[in-house]
């Protein structure tokens, strides 16, 4: 895949379980960070994830450009989760899981929740599409039971990013929608849903993170579907294990 760039969106990590200070050496004192980088693209980065140095990731915005050999999903809305081996359309299924150096797995999103996991012991990854059908069949639990079959991953190993999706403020829906979340809620808050599943499955509350950016309100940054409905784009989160770490870069 190609090297990307990211600017850096958010506030650095605190405290002792981001990982890193170990593995990272002395690129803390330096405050310099070794990261891929990509020309012209627009990602977001989680600091949780960005701890793991052996971890490239993004959360693509509506201005971020394209990247090649990525392994993609036909997504349907589904639980199924797929083992990715190559790149490339591997089938239908709303999440990827791989422990495979240097192959980049992806999600397309526009509304829906990308989800990025990372296994800080085994070196296993995930991306996953959470609408709120996957939601309510419970994805993200079922992708980490995947990666728990796959690669012996355990829950308290995984570090978990929640990246941009609509928000509570602007999703609203129908009273069939809303009882398959046990409430007659007017509004979903599918980011919430999904952090509480992560627990729920066992990863720690202090490995979570959740960007709590609304793709409807932020039109500059992000494509959605209940905004655009004619003509919606679609946004490509992605994550990858390193084969080695790249060239040292300082952040802006």
């Amino acid at each position: 895949m190609s090297e990307i760039k990211f600017p850096f969106e958010h506030e650095e990590v605190k405290g002792e379980e981001k990982l890193a200070a170990a593995e990272a050496k002395n690129e803390a004192q330096l405050e310099i960070v070794k990261m891929p980088i990509v020309e012209n693209a627009a990602y977001l980065q989680s600091p949780i994830l960005s701890a793991l140095p052996w971890v490239s990731h993004g959360f693509g915005t509506r201005t971020a450009s394209a990247l090649s050999d990525l392994s993609t999903l036909k997504q349907i809305h589904s639980d199924l989760v797929l083992v990715a081996d190559r790149p490339g359309l591997l089938g239908e299924g709303d999440a990827l899981v791989t422990n495979r150096p240097d192959l980049a797995i992806s999600i397309r999103t526009a509304d829906c929740y990308p989800i990025l996991l990372a296994d800080a012991k085994n070196r296993a990854i995930a991306a996953v599409h959470a609408g709120w059908r996957g939601t309510a069949a419970r994805i993200v639990q079922k992708t980490i039971e995947k990666m728990n079959a796959a690669f012996g991953t355990s829950p308290g190993d995984i570090y978990a990013a929640v990246g941009p999706g609509i928000g509570v403020c602007c999703y609203e829906v129908g009273e069939e929608v809303a009882r398959q979340f046990g409430a007659a809620r007017t509004h979903l808050d599918l980011a919430s849903e999904n952090r509480m599943q992560l627990e729920t499955a066992g990863v720690p509350p202090q490995n979570i993170e959740a960007f709590g950016v609304c793709t409807f309100c932020d039109a500059e940054r992000f494509f959605s579907y209940r905004r655009e409905k004619n003509n919606p784009g679609r946004m490509t989160s992605f994550i990858e294990i390193r084969p080695k770490i790249g060239p040292e870069i300082k952040l802006r």
